[in-house]
């Protein structure tokens, strides 16, 4: 369970490879970029614990406040204005972060729809050669995810308490992604199997030790998270469950109009 705010931390490494199709020399780009942008990430963050580990005793991290060590250490650093210099940083943080997922996202319907596994209107790019439609969708599904909260009342303080949504939503969101990565790699071994002649740009790391690891990995957590996080992780895997047979009746009414 403590490994799905790290995941989280490293999550959309991929989305590179959602714009593909657009990027100049792809052999070299994507994989150059997967591994800078993973290591970047991978570095910044150990970094960052050495610095909480050197400014705060091992005590005050244990008990932050709300878990925020961040807040904890920069206000150490910055008695008083520590909080709002994070509160910037973390600003500039998400804002960059929502761009690449916005961005990257509405591609993958743009491709489904390519395949003729979506909504026709998601294929189509405007003036701009951006999927507009996919962005209304992905912006409608968001506003869906992030609008409801969940509320009770706490009788003892005589107030209204909402329930954390950030954590909530962070593991819905890796205990669905973790299924997918698992089900891409497995398919790795299937086309190796199935299509062993076809040319192959792009090389797995360690094949087949490490993807056999990373499923290992993955599955693990997946079932962890089902059985200990069963409130998050439960639609997650309804929801995923439930893209199974609405893949195969786009699958058979493309077949059909083929």
């Amino acid at each position: 369970m403590a490994q799905t705010n790290s995941l989280f931390s490293a999550d959309a490494w991929n989305n590179i490879t959602f714009t593909a199709g657009e990027v100049k020399n792809p052999r070299r780009n994507i994989p150059l970029s997967l591994v800078a942008g993973t290591g970047l990430v991978i570095v910044l963050y150990l970094l960052a614990n050495v610095a909480y580990l050197c400014v705060l005793p091992f005590d005050n991290i244990k008990h932050a406040p709300e878990d925020r060590v961040a807040t904890a250490a920069i206000e150490a650093l910055f008695p008083g204005t520590g909080p709002a210099i994070l509160a910037v940083a973390i600003m500039i943080s998400t804002f960059g972060c929502m761009n690449g997922l916005i961005l990257a996202g509405a591609r993958v319907y743009y491709a489904m729809a390519a395949d003729g596994l979506f909504f026709k209107a998601t294929a189509k790019l405007n003036r701009f050669s951006v999927p507009a439609v996919g962005l209304l969708l992905q912006c409608i599904w968001t506003c869906l995810l992030v609008l409801p909260r969940t509320r009770k009342v706490d009788l003892q303080a005589g107030k209204v308490v909402y329930g954390n949504l950030y954590n909530d939503l962070l593991n819905y969101v890796i205990f669905a992604v973790l299924i997918f990565y698992v089900l891409t790699i497995i398919g790795l071994f299937v086309l190796r199997r199935k299509r062993p002649l076809v040319e192959r740009p792009y090389r797995a790391f360690g094949y087949p030790v490490v993807p056999i690891l990373y499923i290992l990995a993955a599955t693990t957590i997946s079932i962890v998270l089902l059985l200990y996080q069963t409130k998050q992780a439960g639609p997650g895997l309804l929801i995923v469950l439930t893209g199974v047979p609405v893949y195969f009746l786009w699958k058979r009414r493309r077949d059909r109009i083929a």
